[in-house]
């Protein structure tokens, strides 16, 4: 589909997507870049791209689709440095998880002749580096674009295409809604959990090991979730955080009304709600999100 694409951060998106692009053919020149020398080195060794540049400025010469697969509060500075290096008609894009402030930070710095299309692969696992990265990672997934006002429809419907070839089902979306959306259905959820797990760290009757030796499935679930990239999440919450939020105070509120039916012995308030909440799981395993399989897939003897 391309004939140079060049991937800035070779992560757990950035390996993947190498991975799925040479799954699919989908370039005659692959060109992965990262800062880290170990990471470049690693992703050489794995044999995930054609070339391995360090310099992002060497790395985006002639590329047709130049992907930033870096931390969000990364983006601004990398792209300062390619911009004037880039080719005509060239599409920049994005895997960040939030949208806005990509299009308010880079949109004012890139040439009229490149075309900014800000993704968001709405995929990943707890694991990061380019080791962590497989080829299936976005199959039957959604991918999220987020053009701005005014953007190339011919550019926006290549990288449509483009996603859809890596596997991954594509939907078009504002970007500021999608900030709305993917901060309750990802942000909040990643930052309870870092929560509670820093309580449990914290709690001085109930000791570490005794945190780590009687984990339940819930907490056990919960530190998953918090093992994720530490940078990445917390330039995710710096850059969303007015949609971050406001859905923390909706929980709050939500939370407040749990603990008043606790408190007051409500049983059926606390029935309903949990009754509510199962339709959701059941709603996201017909919607192909999850497979419906004991203890989240995990293997067990019989």
């Amino acid at each position: 589909m391309f004939e140079h694409i060049t991937i800035i951060g070779i992560g757990l998106i950035g390996s993947s997507m190498a991975r799925a692009i040479k799954r699919g053919k989908l370039a005659t020149r692959l060109v992965v870049c990262d800062a880290n020398e170990d990471a470049l080195r690693i992703a050489k060794n794995l044999d995930i791209g054609d070339d391995y540049i360090h310099e992002a400025v060497e790395a985006v010469r002639d590329s047709d689709l130049v992907v930033l697969a870096v931390p969000m509060m990364a983006m601004e500075s990398i792209v300062r440095d390619i911009a004037a290096h880039m080719k005509a008609g060239s599409i920049l894009t994005d895997v960040g998880s939030v949208k806005e402030c990509v299009i308010t930070s880079l949109a004012p710095i890139i040439p009229d002749h490149v075309h900014l299309i800000p993704g968001h692969p709405v995929a990943g696992t707890e694991n990061s580096g380019p080791n962590a990265g497989f080829a299936s990672l976005f199959d039957g997934r959604w991918c999220i674009l987020t053009p701005p006002i005014g953007a190339d429809e011919q550019a926006t419907n290549l990288l449509d295409q483009f996603w859809s070839h890596i596997g991954a089902n594509v939907e078009i979306m504002d970007a500021a809604h999608h900030d709305r959306v993917l901060a309750i259905t990802s942000h909040v959820p990643h930052l309870i959990a870092y929560n509670i797990v820093g309580t449990a760290s914290d709690m001085e009757e109930i000791t570490r090991s005794e945190v780590i030796k009687y984990s339940a499935g819930g907490f056990r679930d919960f530190t998953r979730i918090a093992a994720s990239d530490p940078t990445m999440w917390r330039d995710v919450f710096l850059t969303n955080k007015d949609a971050v939020l406001e859905m923390l105070g909706r929980f709050s509120e939500d939370l407040t009304a749990l603990q008043r039916a606790i408190r007051w012995g409500d049983g059926d308030a606390l029935e309903a709600l949990f009754t509510r909440t199962r339709d959701v799981r059941r709603r996201i395993i017909d919607a192909g999100q999850d497979e419906d399989t004991p203890d989240f897939g995990r293997t067990h003897e019989d």
